[in-house]
C-alpha cells in the first residue's frame, strides 16, 4: 500500500484512539494515557500503537489493561475511520520519552561537572 496513505491512516488512528481513551472510556486509568505514535502494516492487519502514561504505574500492567480494552477500542475505531478492515491494535509503551529524559539528565550532569 502507498506509504502516504499508511501514514494518513496511522495519524487518524492516533487521533481517534486518543479521543476514545479520553472521552469514551469509563476507566480512569485510560484518561491518563497519551497516544504518541502508530505504525500500520502494509496490509492493514495490525497497528502498533505507542503510548505513555502520566501516572507512575508499571508499564506491563498498563499494556495488559489496554490489551483487555483493545476490542472495545477497535470497535469504536471502526465506526470513526472509513477503511474496509480495521487493524488489530497492539499497544506498546513508548520508551523514547523515558530515554530522552535519561539523556537530558546525563547532559545536565556533564554541564554541572564542567561548571564546578
Amino acid at each position: 500500500m502507498n506509504q502516504i496513505k499508511l501514514k494518513r491512516i496511522a495519524s487518524s488512528i492516533v487521533k481517534e484512539v486518543s479521543d476514545i481513551l479520553n472521552n469514551v472510556a469509563r476507566d480512569r486509568l485510560m484518561h491518563t494515557i497519551t497516544i504518541t505514535d502508530c505504525e500500520v502494516t502494509n496490509d492493514l492487519s495490525f497497528a502498533k500503537v505507542y503510548f505513555t502514561c502520566a501516572l507512575d504505574i508499571d508499564k506491563e500492567s498498563i499494556e495488559k489493561e489496554l490489551e483487555e480494552a483493545s476490542s472495545f477500542i477497535r470497535h469504536e475505531l471502526s465506526e470513526r475511520i472509513d477503511i474496509r478492515h480495521t487493524p488489530k491494535l497492539i499497544f506498546k509503551f513508548d520508551e523514547s520519552i523515558e530515554y530522552g529524559n535519561h539523556i537530558e539528565e546525563k547532559i545536565k550532569e556533564i554541564h554541572e561537572k564542567e561548571n564546578v
